[in-house]
């Protein structure tokens, strides 16, 4: 919130969103902040400028239309699916016409993906077998899968692919707190019999239009179509303990911290 300003294009009392760190207040000219849409409603908390209506359904809406180029008909998969990004690439898919299927870490999770519209999901940590688990969700395997943990759950799916298939790479979680690199995976063979096509993006990409994604979400979210859930935590001080758990998987959407 503004609490002061000398810069007419910044109003006392307007929200913005800006990538300032951990800090309770800053000082900016302006230039690296960014306004709520206007037609922001006053029922909608301002803090999905930081999840669905933010850089988070940004990154699923540039990630599906953009790099997967999903068409209606498809099936879509999304790993860590009850997140920020996984949870809007799901509904995304659906809006276009896709069969979408979603993994999580929890039961409580994969019933989470149900109640938002999956048409499959599952708990990659008490299935059996993942190879399995997959083809039983689509016998047929998947036109698109949006990535975002990369490591043993990537190099399982990559063989699920449709002939001409198209992933996404949007993250590698289980990755980023290894001390020893992982072994593998090695998509070679199955990228050159399948044709397949894979990505790696950074949603600054498509800063450019920015404005064309945020009014599409915020449509969807106040028309129901495309639905939230924030996991808040309290307090500046619980900050860390708050992106640990993030990083655990301990969310539930987008992790928050009310300040």
């Amino acid at each position: 919130r503004i609490i002061e300003s000398k810069n007419p294009a910044f109003t006392v009392g307007a929200f913005v969103v800006g990538d300032k760190g951990w800090r309770t207040h800053f000082i900016s000219d302006g230039k690296d902040l960014q306004l709520l849409p206007s037609s922001w409603p006053e029922s909608l908390p301002k803090s999905l400028a930081l999840g669905t209506v933010g850089m988070p359904g940004l990154t699923a809406y540039f990630g599906l239309l953009e790099v997967c180029k999903m068409k209606p008909g498809e099936t879509v998969l999304v790993n860590a699916a009850a997140g920020a990004v996984g949870s809007v690439v799901g509904q995304l898919a659906k809006i276009g016409g896709c069969k979408v299927v979603g993994c999580a870490g929890s039961d409580d999770k994969v019933a989470y993906l149900k109640k938002i519209g999956f048409d499959e999901a599952f708990n990659y940590n008490t299935v059996k077998s993942l190879d399995e688990a997959l083809h039983k969700a689509s016998p047929d395997g998947y036109d698109c899968f949006f990535d975002n943990v990369g490591g043993e759950f990537a190099s399982v799916a990559i063989n699920q692919m449709k002939k001409y298939g198209r992933i996404a790479v949007c993250g590698a979680i289980s990755q980023y707190n290894d001390s020893v690199p992982q072994k593998g995976p090695y998509v070679q063979i199955p990228m050159i019999f399948k044709e397949l096509q894979m990505e790696g993006f950074i949603v600054s990409r498509w800063n450019n239009r920015r404005k064309e994604g945020l009014q599409a979400l915020l449509k969807w979210v106040v028309e129901g179509k495309v639905k939230y859930h924030e996991h808040i935590t309290e307090g500046f001080e619980n900050m860390p303990m708050a992106f640990i758990g993030m990083l655990k998987g301990e969310n539930l959407g987008k992790a928050i911290v009310k300040v």
